[in-house]
């Protein structure tokens, strides 16, 4: 299996003036995200705003961003659910179409079991020879992978191949990390936790801030595995009031602004998310203004 990349953006996603998917600026934005340092992009995730695409608006995504991406950079579909049959019909669709990995997502709202989240994820992963990656994400689902069920996932199912981690907790990291079997990756899910991530074996990151600052997540993580933690330690540093504005409301809402002012049509968040209040508008730009492009510069 080839790898999937260690910096991999949960891609916003555009829709044109009238609301409706735009593909166009889509591959836009994909392609230069690859271009900023990036190996790959997560399409339709909390960040692509995965629940408020229908079924075939995904597959159109999906399509569109391989296509232009090829063999250039990774491309990870979102297609798990809350509803395991849902589940598997739009991940053998997506295999279909190409994609490089599916993103299946512990099931949001029904308080699955430990068991439950075995059953679910293992009948996916049995219906696809795609590699899969678990995305746990307990903040916004409501409920917490435990690592035993993470591993004992992995142990039944070779092609579930790695973990998005979005608990926050790094013990939690830690004891994923101690049980993976060979070639089984952790990403840190939250940009904050990327560099003390690497530290304790992460693999990559799935980030939101790398629309913006992919450059400079890589040079940090480049530094890391060279052994210059002083210099990693200092981009972290760097990043970290940009983050942390990142995600000062609920996110894709500041993401999808800010790269609404490098000049890409990326339109508004679909409802039921809302538009980024003014006082984080003005707090968020001198944030991003190092960071954009020359060509996006007024």
């Amino acid at each position: 299996m080839k790898s999937l990349g260690r910096l991999l953006t949960a891609m916003i996603t555009p829709f044109d003036a009238s609301g409706a998917l735009d593909l166009t600026e889509s591959v836009r934005v994909a392609e230069f995200l690859v271009e900023r340092g990036n190996d790959g992009v997560v399409l339709a995730g909390s960040t692509g705003e995965g629940s408020a695409l229908e079924g075939d608006e995904k597959l159109a995504l999906f399509d569109a961003v391989k296509r232009a991406l090829g063999s250039r950079a990774t491309v990870i579909a979102g297609t798990g659910d809350n509803n395991t049959r849902r589940s598997i019909v739009l991940t053998k669709a997506a295999e279909a179409l190409g994609v490089d990995a599916a993103l299946l997502t512990v099931p949001a709202y029904v308080k699955p079991t430990q068991e439950g989240m075995l059953a679910h994820f293992g009948a996916i992963a049995e219906a696809t020879s795609l590699p899969c990656v678990v995305y746990n994400i307990p903040g916004r689902t409501g409920a917490n992978m435990l690592p035993a069920t993470f591993h004992e996932l992995t142990r039944r199912h070779q092609n579930i191949v790695g973990i998005k981690e979005s608990s926050g907790d790094l013990n939690q990291f830690t004891a994923i990390l101690r049980g993976n079997r060979e070639g089984v990756s952790l990403w840190a899910g939250d940009d904050y936790l990327y560099l003390p991530a690497l530290a304790v074996g992460a693999h990559g990151c799935v980030s939101v801030a790398a629309h913006l600052a992919g450059n400079e997540l890589r040079a940090m993580a480049d530094a890391y595995a060279g052994g210059d933690v002083a210099r990693a330690g200092a981009i972290h540093r760097e990043l970290a009031p940009l983050i942390a504005a990142l995600f000062a409301t609920s996110s894709p809402i500041p993401v999808k602004w800010a790269m609404g002012t490098y000049g890409f049509d990326v339109g508004a968040c679909r409802s039921p998310l809302s538009a980024l209040p003014e006082p984080l508008q003005a707090q968020l730009e001198p944030l991003i203004a190092p960071y954009r492009p020359e060509w996006a510069r007024s």
